[in-house]
């Protein structure tokens, strides 16, 4: 999940559309309030960061950010119209992984995010999500679009499996035994049981988990990428 503040309705829609058909899954804020309402019960990957906004500017909130442990950590990426050296400064000894000057292209930054991405993955090491569902190992949490999720330990650790494995088929015999244990008595029917409820909970974000006829299940085609 890709979170983007920024006042200007036009890139804001177009900095989203883009994410989404990248592989990402992204919301949009006009201001910082509604983002922080939004932070309050979810994380995202990435934040892209508009200085000029209404209310708190993007400096303030970049403040607000790096002070708050929960978040202290969170990769964000400056967006601005503003090209001079000094907002470039500011906004990197703030706490900025990264600084995009407008206008700049929808090509260069998925460059810059998949760039900062890759370089904070240590730090958001046990966090996994594809599309709209996103799991804290941790915390052994899952959240919707932001929203928390409660699941059995077994509903966790397959929805688990199936983030670190994505395009991957797995097949009933395989999850038994990662799951359930070598040692386990039943039968497959047990997974389609778990695979149905753990759909059902997840809601319209259920439909991720494939049923791949005769084989398994898998979450993302085989022509897809995880999502970070």
């Amino acid at each position: 999940m890709i979170y983007c503040v920024e006042d200007d309705g036009g890139i804001r829609e177009l900095i989203v559309y883009t994410l989404e058909n990248s592989g990402f899954h992204a919301r949009g804020f006009e201001s910082g309030e509604p983002f922080f309402e939004a932070m309050a019960s979810g994380m995202p990957e990435l934040v892209l960061l508009d200085i000029m906004l209404p209310g708190e500017d993007g400096i303030q909130i970049l403040k607000r950010i790096r002070q708050d442990a929960r978040t202290a950590a969170l990769p964000v990426i400056m967006l601005t119209a503003k090209s001079a050296e000094y907002d470039k400064v500011i906004g990197l000894d703030n706490g900025a992984d990264d600084y995009v000057t407008k206008p700049f292209g929808m090509m260069e930054l998925l460059s810059r995010i998949k760039a900062v991405l890759r370089r904070s993955r240590p730090a958001a090491q046990g966090l996994l999500s594809y599309k709209e569902v996103s799991v804290d190992e941790r915390a052994h949490e899952v959240f919707v679009l932001g929203k928390p999720v409660e699941l059995t330990l077994k509903e966790f650790s397959l929805l688990e499996l199936f983030l670190k494995n994505i395009g991957i088929v797995l097949t009933r015999d395989m999850l038994l035994s990662k799951i359930w244990g070598y040692d386990f008595d039943g039968e497959t029917r047990t997974v389609d049981v778990h695979i149905r409820t753990l759909r059902q909970k997840l809601g319209d974000a259920g439909s991720i988990i494939e049923t791949v006829r005769g084989v398994g299940y898998r979450i993302g085609g085989s022509n897809e990428k995880q999502t970070v």
